[in-house]
């Protein structure tokens, strides 16, 4: 069987650090692996439409930025396709089909359809297509028999519910579709890495992330104004690593030859961490180096994008040529599912040969 890969995100503001340790980084290096005969990276602007429907124009200029990230980050068009998710209607039927599948109490008992209800206040008032958008991600999946989706840890209730989707249809149909199994980042600290403010989680709407496309300046900036340890006030105060979330940076992004270069009196992270909970390393020092380190992995996106921006058409270009490739392949998975289910009429010659012999009483 084939190797193939499908992620993607919703484009609904500029990519920060956290999609970049959590995802995207890893994407790259699945890329170069050589490891997978087919990438595919989905822009998600119908799935972004499900809570911004109100406000198409915010998914529409944000499909160019996620693009640039994309790029920027390493998404090399030559290696994985990237396309647009809106502009493959297969997945939309592809989605209808899987709807009968599914129950509403087990969309209900979906623990990320529940966190992201509860965080978009739409208790009381659920958009159907929002509601049913682990429906849609089966369709995303499936559509092109992905064996592995890369994703953090909140998207596991998803992938099993994709899961969930393939084995019902096989059992019931055909053994036409793939299940897929959940690639995790390896580094702990990339799985969630918190906003700025020490928050749970990096969000766009929350105002506390770094982004890919920031300025050097905005970057050192941010970082600067990182929350730490409250209880740490003097430099000889014993620090905390709990919660501190220039620590939880450091795990995500710091290497050894970080240290070598920008501080060597420490021989690895473990050190720095020994000597800041002892006390006598003040939460200044720690940030320069952070700085150093996230400086040194953004400087090589940012010259890229600065050179994608240079010619936008050619991006839309890319977009629009992996979209057509998509199509292709989706379009030949929705055949497979008609044909399993029994509704290709037109294309099924013996049913139209049995069907006029009855008729004819032959």
């Amino acid at each position: 069987m084939a190797k193939i890969i499908l992620t993607g995100d919703r484009p609904t503001g500029r990519l920060h650090v956290g999609h970049y340790v959590g995802s995207l980084r890893r994407r790259v290096e699945l890329q170069n692996s050589g490891e997978f005969d087919k990438i595919f990276i989905m822009i998600a602007d119908a799935q972004a439409l499900t809570d911004n429907f109100d406000n198409p124009e915010k998914v529409r200029q944000n499909i160019i930025e996620v693009a640039l990230d994309y790029l920027s980050a390493g998404l090399d068009p030559a290696k994985s396709t990237l396309f647009v998710q809106s502009q493959i209607s297969e997945l939309t039927e592809l989605t209808f089909f899987y709807a009968n599948l599914v129950t509403v109490s087990r969309l209900q008992r979906n623990p990320t359809v529940k966190s992201e209800i509860k965080m978009r206040n739409f208790e009381t008032s659920i958009p159907v297509g929002f509601f049913t958008y682990p429906i849609s991600q089966a369709a995303d999946i499936t559509a092109f028999k992905a064996t592995v989706v890369p994703a953090g840890e909140d998207q596991l209730p998803m992938i099993e519910q994709t899961r969930e989707i393939v084995r019902k249809f096989n059992s019931i149909y055909d053994e036409v579709l793939v299940e897929p199994d959940v690639l995790l980042p390896e580094n702990e600290a990339c799985m969630r890495l918190p906003g700025i403010d020490g928050k749970q989680k990096m969000s766009k709407s929350l105002g506390n992330c770094i982004y890919l496309s920031d300025t050097e300046s905005d970057v050192k900036k941010k970082i600067m104004s990182m929350y730490t340890d409250p209880t740490h006030i003097q430099i000889s105060d014993p620090g905390h690593l709990e919660g501190n979330c220039v620590f939880t940076y450091l795990d995500a992004f710091s290497k050894p030859e970080h240290f070598e270069e920008y501080l060597p009196e420490y021989h690895n992270l473990d050190e720095l961490k020994e000597h800041y909970t002892r006390g006598g390393l003040g939460d200044v020092k720690i940030k320069k180096f952070l700085n150093n380190v996230i400086q040194e992995e953004l400087a090589p996106i940012r010259a890229r994008r600065a050179e994608f921006e240079k010619d936008i058409p050619a991006v839309y270009e890319i977009l629009k040529k992996g979209s057509d490739a998509a199509r292709e392949v989706a379009a030949q998975t929705l055949s497979e599912v008609k044909q399993a289910m029994k509704i290709n009429y037109f294309d099924d010659e013996e049913l139209i040969r049995v069907q006029s012999e009855k008729y004819q009483g032959v």
